[in-house]
């Protein structure tokens, strides 16, 4: 059997540069991002138009038929689909790519075509792409010049056409293409032209998020001078309107080159007056040069929430593009009044001044991306939690770990939602905590409570005190990560009044010992009789041909996958000097991988896979043991080795901006191994000096004195003028702002954080 993982469902010209016509928005001091970084190699990233975590992902689509584009781009194509209006950052499955738009001249064609062959489909050869926050822009092989831009809910388009008829198909067939004897993913479709002149239509999907459904309206500045509809089969279906499962339109222009053509399109999944109500709210004029520059300046403002000094321009330039990647999403999700589907499949509205939000990446995001956004954007922290209590409480799974467009994908596993509402109680975030038991309480106890593939195997979790591998699939991973969400799951407990659920949980959150073999040293997996499954190598990742033991991981790397009990495992292991050596073992054993091993487990130093969340936050362990300078060392190698201002440059899928936020916080020297623990442990700053905003017109400065390439170990440390010994500091002291010194050097201080009472973990 194989879980619902992020590659499982697959498996069935220019560089950037800057609109001469849109002026330049904010301070020098910020390095303008480039987005193209990521949308090459193994990243997913998309390079077209969206808001600060927008509803709307205007962007161009190469693919759909590779695992390489699950945003719908990648930078090594060389042929434009058209223009789809919503997309996933980073994703490791392919889903959304709704509305395409193709603007285009010659023989109307109604099917994209192969990559190596456009000229046998609409596809179109392309050049002179720009892409910048807000904004992208392409010349596509008619002549036609393309232009994007976005409100949060609507997506703003401008196509210039050289003199003569033309056509712009609307295609809602397009999606990731099925594989071999897989259902059809669309089984409802339609469109409709409208009295008005506008074109109406709603397509229901079966991909990732099974049964979302999406509606549009769509208005154009010109009226076309003809409207043809295609139903299944490519069929014609007269000129009012099309009903089926694949359908299209296609509007003709005698002239389309007199003037540009401007289409403004709003969507919703809630109903077609969802849309409708979007649009009007929304995208009220025609010009669309003014609409871009509201989305540059928005964009502005959320980019000067970090700036950096210091670095090269390419590291500059990184960090810059990561800030952009780590504010798309979450995606906004209600319509403007409020309204959004739950994960019940109901419609819901939202309290007034809050809002809903879609493509939770919770088994990636905990980590680093929802720490950063306690950081820099506490309110839109706020937002976030009132909004995962509602899906837990909702939920008929209880708290979610893979939400997209009102569905719970059950994709990963355990229920991360959990410690993201944890970490923000722990940091002083409002919300109604007690309100989320409910959902973490069935999802915890009731055995009646259903599954999808992340859940399955908790019965026996509490039951045996582990997963076993010979009844559950990706049984050690499991283990580990389900007593995580139970040491975040006790702080909801608390925050209900709930002693003995609390008390039940911190109990059940020691299961990690029950999967740790003390002989061999490592996470292993164990059978119901609790033997130790054979056979059994660290760098392997299943006993059996029958199932994985691990998600997206080995021995090695789940081994350190213990995130809240680090003192316990260094117990475990058999003191600081042994944890230290087998971390050492870690980073330099060999990078061999069974033929089978899945590709997420990317980036390898040795065992740990820095392409991959699992082995994010063991670079910094090395400080639970009294050794924070090996820290040191290797947070500056991954931070130098695995990032690079070019398109391949994310070592691995970006995950909705976790990869983006590990580099953020590492860059500026601190980072949350435990983020439910509300502590950051310190490593080697990246530049000189960074500024953060951290809410409340307070700001974090972080200096880096004597930093460079070659001096990456930190000598001593000051807060806010004070000497500061501890490997470690806490969130609520970075909240208030202020300045963190450090004093580089180009060899270890090895007293700096050695002391036991300066390791985190021993408070």
């Amino acid at each position: 059997m194989t879980m619902l993982s992020r590659r499982t469902l697959l498996g069935s010209s220019a560089g950037l540069a800057v609109s001469a016509s849109l002026p330049a928005v904010g301070v020098a001091a910020r390095t303008r991002p480039d987005l193209f970084i990521g949308t090459g190699g193994d990243g997913h990233t998309f390079p077209g138009a969206t808001m600060p975590f927008g509803m709307v992902q205007l962007s161009p689509d190469t693919d759909t038929t590779r695992w390489e584009t699950c945003s719908g781009y990648h930078k090594s194509d060389t042929s434009i689909l058209g223009f789809s209006h919503t997309h996933l950052s980073g994703t490791g499955i392919g889903d959304m790519l709704d509305v395409l738009v193709v603007p285009t001249r010659g023989p109307v064609r109604l099917e994209g075509g192969p990559r190596d062959n456009p000229d046998a489909g609409y596809r179109q050869r392309f050049s002179n792409e720009v892409a910048e926050p807000g904004y992208y822009a392409v010349t596509l092989e008619s002549g036609v010049r393309a232009e994007l831009t976005v409100t949060e809910r609507t997506g703003i388009q401008r196509h210039r056409f050289p003199a003569g008829p033309a056509h712009i198909l609307i295609d809602m067939s397009h999606l990731v293409m099925e594989g071999p004897n897989q259902r059809p993913y669309i089984d409802d479709a339609a469109l409709t032209l409208e009295a008005d002149g506008s074109i109406t239509g709603t397509r229901r999907v079966f991909r990732w998020a099974k049964g979302r459904r999406i509606f549009f309206a769509m208005q154009l500045s010109r009226k076309p001078d003809r409207v043809e509809f295609f139903g299944d089969g490519d069929a014609p279906a007269g000129s009012t309107g099309v009903k089926g499962n694949r359908v299209k339109a296609v509007l003709h222009y005698a002239d389309a080159g007199s003037a540009p053509i401007v289409i403004r399109t709003g969507i919703s999944t809630v109903d077609l007056n969802g849309a409708k109500a979007n649009l009007a709210a929304e995208a009220k004029h025609w010009d669309f040069d003014r609409y871009a520059r509201a989305a540059r300046t928005a964009w502005a403002r959320e980019l000067d929430l970090m700036t950096f000094e210091g670095g090269t321009q390419a590291q500059r330039t990184v960090a810059s593009s990561a800030l952009y990647h780590a504010s798309i999403g979450p995606t906004l999700f209600s319509d403007v009044d409020g309204r959004y589907i739950g994960l019940d499949r109901q419609v819901h509205s939202v309290p007034k001044g809050e809002a809903a939000y879609s493509a939770y990446s919770l088994w990636d995001t905990y980590r680093a991306f929802h720490p950063l956004q306690t950081l820099i954007r506490p309110a839109r922290t706020r937002e976030f939690v009132g909004d995962l209590i509602r899906q837990t409480q909702q939920s008929p799974f209880g708290p979610p770990v893979w939400p997209l467009q009102g569905v719970e994908t059950g994709t990963m596993i355990g229920w991360h939602a959990v410690p993201v509402l944890a970490e923000a109680r722990a940091k002083g975030v409002p919300g109604d905590y007690a309100a989320a038991w409910g959902g973490v309480k069935k999802r915890s106890f009731d055995w009646s409570t259903p599954n999808l593939d992340n859940s399955i195997g908790v019965q026996p979790y509490d039951e045996l005190g582990y997963a076993p591998a010979d009844r559950i699939f990706e049984s050690v991973s499991k283990t580990l990560e389900y007593a995580y969400d139970d040491y975040a799951g006790a702080c909801i407990a608390d925050a209900a009044g709930d002693a003995a659920g609390a008390a039940r949980l911190r109990k059940r959150s020691g299961n990690w010992r029950n999967v740790f073999d003390v002989k061999t040293g490592f996470a292993r997996a164990r059978l119901a009789d609790g033997r130790w499954a054979e056979p059994f190598a660290p760098n392997g990742i299943a006993h059996s041909k029958k199932w994985r033991d691990y998600t997206e991981s080995n021995s090695w790397q789940a081994t350190f996958l213990n995130q809240h009990d680090i003192p316990g495992l260094i117990a475990a292991m058999g003191g600081d000097a042994a944890f230290e050596a087998k971390l050492d073992g870690l980073f330099n054993a060999s990078s061999e991988l069974p033929a089978d091993a899945p590709p997420d487990i990317s980036g390898l130093v040795g065992q740990y896979a820095h392409g991959n969340e699992p082995s994010h936050h063991v670079a910094y362990m090395y400080a639970y043991c009294g050794a924070p300078w090996k820290t040191q060392a290797m947070v500056r190698r991954l931070l130098t080795e695995m990032y690079h201002d070019r398109p391949d440059g994310i070592i691995g899928n970006d995950d909705c901006g976790q990869m983006s936020a590990w580099y953020l916080l590492s860059a500026l020297g601190f980072y949350p191994v435990d983020p439910v623990s509300a502590v950051y442990v310190l490593g080697s700053p990246l530049f000189d000096r960074a500024v953060v905003r951290v809410g409340g017109g307070r700001r974090l400065v972080v200096e880096a004195r004597g930093n460079a390439p070659d001096r990456p170990y930190v000598q001593a440390v000051r807060w806010n003028g004070r000497p500061w010994t501890k490997s470690w500091i806490a969130h609520a002291d970075l909240a208030k702002g202020g300045t963190l010194s450090f004093d580089m050097g180009a060899t270890p201080n090895k007293a700096f954080g050695s002391a036991p009472g300066d390791r985190p973990g021993r408070r």
